[in-house]
């Protein structure tokens, strides 16, 4: 019985061991394996078996992409101005045992030179051009924190300026100059839409007067035309009436040619033509000898008319 429960022991421990010695390692991780405290190999992604009791497992690494928000540090620009950067740092683990082995503190080492860096190169930058040159300062971070982590199997993808803080003097008179700035924006801005409204209402008014003058132009063509068809229209009546008159003028003297008339007529019809002319406001009037006769035959016909 007793040897029964030391093999059942047995068994248990010797089960123990070998689930100890299955290692699953997830996706986007390593596993450092050393034995008897030399490295021995990398572990990737998938099911391992190690060693009982000599194979240990070092460091497990983490290959995703990480992000490391350093605290702001003090640093002092090329024209002697003093102020606080905290920088972003965004790192991948390319080799896990250079990791494993090639500093003590990877994080720490990588923000001790962030700071460094970052002092050298706002060293030679003046204030200005350091406010206004965070993507070349984000660029020359980037390319020598790379450089200096690649012993350490670490690759910075990204360096990002999160905030720069000058002094509180110096951040005063940015916001005056700023407010002052926007000042004469919006007052450029205002001159303008004033002007481009003067300008709108002045062609405005030029449209409007060309419009009236077209209007007037064409109410005065249109009353010319109108006075003109009218003139022509009363000439056309009176032309009209007078081609009436001669043509009864000459219907009359047609008809007198064609009845033939004799001389005491003829006469008669003179003496009708001199009354009318008579009738007139002419003050001297020549009486033809012919009429003179007949008007004398006429009196002498009255006289013995009268007589009787």
């Amino acid at each position: 019985m007793p040897g029964l429960i030391a093999l059942i022991v047995l068994i248990i421990i010797a089960l123990w061991i070998i689930v100890s010695c299955i290692k699953i390692v997830p996706q986007a991780q390593a596993v450092v394996i050393e034995r008897l405290g030399g490295y021995l190999t990398t572990w990737d992604v998938g099911i391992h078996f190690k060693a009982p009791f000599v194979d240990r497992m070092a460091k497990r690494v983490l290959l995703k992409e990480q992000v490391v928000d350093f605290p702001p540090q003090p640093v002092i620009t090329k024209d002697n101005v003093t102020m606080q950067i905290d920088t972003v740092v965004y790192f991948q683990i390319t080799d896990p045992k250079l990791f494993t082995y090639g500093v003590e503190n990877p994080i720490m080492a990588i923000e001790n030179l962030t700071a460094t860096t970052l002092r050298n190169i706002i060293g030679d930058l003046e204030l200005d051009e350091t406010l206004t040159s965070r993507e070349t300062i984000n660029t020359k971070m980037r390319a020598s924190l790379d450089i200096a982590t690649d012993p350490w199997g670490i690759k910075v993808n990204r360096v990002e300026l999160k905030n720069i803080m000058p002094p509180k003097a110096i951040q005063d008179a940015m916001e005056k100059q700023m407010k002052a700035e926007r000042e004469r924006r919006e007052a450029i801005l205002r001159a303008e839409g004033e002007k481009k409204s003067t300008i709108l209402v002045a062609e405005g008014k030029k449209e409007s007067a060309i419009l009236d003058a077209e209007a007037e132009k064409t109410a005065a063509i249109l009353r010319a035309e109108a006075q003109k068809e009218a003139t022509i229209k009363e000439a056309e009546g009176q032309a009209e009436a007078i081609l009436k008159i001669q043509q009864a003028n000459a219907d009359g003297l047609r008809f007198l040619k064609e009845a033939a008339p004799d001389d005491s007529v003829l006469q008669l019809k003179s003496l009708e033509a001199f009354a009318k002319a008579a009738d007139g406001k002419a003050t001297k009037i020549i009486i033809p000898s012919e009429i003179q006769g007949i008007a004398g035959l006429v009196k002498s016909v009255t006289e013995v008319a009268s007589d009787k």
